[in-house]
């Protein structure tokens, strides 16, 4: 009887240190306007110029930043790893992307565009102790996650740590999305979500506009096609929106995804998560008050 109490008092003791789920999610919010810098800031623009890419959209720099870690790979291999992408889209930004600049070099583009970003918004902030800590915090994460059958993670987590910690802080805000961005395509297989199927389902929800959604770059057709195997699965009504079985099915992959990016945040605790959710928030106040990042994405984040 005594052992069995023991046992009892050791799982209720490593139960009451466990991060609950709503940090998980609370850290994505926080850190995923962090990363998305790279996509939408003038520096990052004026570094992808340089290099020979068109900047009269995001899409031509979004695809080679977000694919160098993974090498000078085809654009099958980017169409599989971003998952909800058109191949016809990856393919017009990614067959000649390495032609225009190698892998290398875009890498070092986006960590200087990311350097030059972070110091135009977070000016005189960018050496306060706050930020050293928070970088310190989620490296602490990053390094213990787990990037086995991730593949955007595990090319990220490959690379060299930047020295200077705002770059750090990036580093492993980068490194912790994609984890839960390679675990979140494992949940929409599971729910028995392809591609163009998991953007229906999701604007179905109102996570985001249909027209949103439309710039991953899915024709009338398909999304149409999509829609009605949905429908035939009971997942939407005919004009679109979802049963309460397809909203049933999206909560389920939500929750799925926040508990495959669990690991890394249990590694380093609640005390720890919670100083971390805290030395962020001026940070993620201050990217998001610089007017850089659309209002509406297809993440869904806040409404999800």
């Amino acid at each position: 009887m005594s052992e069995n109490v023991s046992e009892a008092s050791k799982r209720g003791a490593v139960e009451g240190d466990r991060v609950e789920l709503g940090r998980v999610r609370q850290l994505w919010h926080l850190l995923e306007p962090l990363h998305a810098v790279l996509y939408y800031a003038p520096e990052a623009f004026e570094e992808a110029a340089a290099l020979g890419y068109g900047i009269e959209e995001r899409w031509p720099s979004y695809f080679p930043f977000r694919a160098a870690p993974l090498g000078e790979t085809g654009s099958g291999r980017v169409t599989s790893a971003f998952y909800s992408f058109s191949p016809r889209m990856v393919s017009e930004h990614m067959d000649s992307a390495w032609r225009t600049a190698t892998a290398e070099q875009v890498l070092r583009a986006r960590e200087r565009a990311v350097d030059r970003a972070y110091r135009a918004i977070f000016g005189e902030r960018i050496s306060s102790p706050e930020l050293a800590q928070a970088a310190s915090l989620a490296r602490r994460a990053a390094e213990a996650a787990n990037t086995a059958g991730r593949p955007l993670a595990a090319a990220n987590a490959e690379l060299a740590w930047p020295k200077a910690p705002h770059l750090q802080l990036w580093h492993a805000a980068t490194i912790l999305r994609e984890h839960r961005g390679d675990g979140h395509l494992a949940a929409l297989l599971v729910a028995g979500l392809d591609p163009v199927e998991s953007l229906v389902s999701f604007a179905a929800i109102g996570a985001a506009s249909v027209e949103r959604f439309e710039s991953r770059g899915w024709n009338p057709e398909e999304w149409a096609a999509a829609r009605q195997r949905l429908v035939g699965r009971g997942l939407l009504t005919e004009t679109g929106t979802a049963t309460d079985a397809g909203r049933e099915l999206r909560r389920q992959v939500e929750q799925h995804t926040d508990e495959l990016a669990a690991a890394p945040w249990q590694a380093i605790g609640p005390d720890a998560v919670g100083q971390l959710a805290e030395l962020l928030g001026e940070f993620w106040v201050a990217v998001l008050g610089s007017g850089l990042l659309p209002s509406e994405t297809t993440l869904g984040i806040g409404k999800v």
